[in-house]
Order: structure tokens, then C-alpha cells, then sequence
């Protein structure tokens, strides 16, 4: 997978994660468990693209 589309991919994460946590009522508890979520997906994705995890 070329670097800039893992780029691409990371920066449109990272916003949608803003977005949320800037414009979406929620309870900060809430908002927490997605951002934890968000991330461990993220890097599982991360490992899986670099082959250093084979799921």
C-alpha cells in the first residue's frame, strides 16, 4: 500500500475524529470509548497494511 494513501487515510480519520469531538453532544465518557476504539482500529489497520500483523 503506497505511503500517501496511508496518509490520506490517517488525516481523514484524525478529522472525522475532531468533528466528533468538537460538534457532537456527547457524554465525555462516551466520547472516550470511541476515541480509544478509533485508535485500536486504526492501529490494527496500520499493522495489517505494513504486514507485520496477519489477522
Amino acid at each position: 500500500m503506497p505511503l500517501i494513501n496511508i496518509l490520506v487515510v490517517l488525516v481523514v480519520v484524525g478529522v472525522l475524529l475532531w468533528l466528533v469531538n468538537t460538534y457532537v453532544p456527547m457524554d465525555s465518557k462516551i466520547k472516550s470509548i470511541l476515541n480509544v476504539v478509533a485508535v485500536i482500529i486504526v492501529i490494527i489497520w496500520l499493522l495489517k497494511a505494513f504486514g507485520i500483523v496477519a489477522l
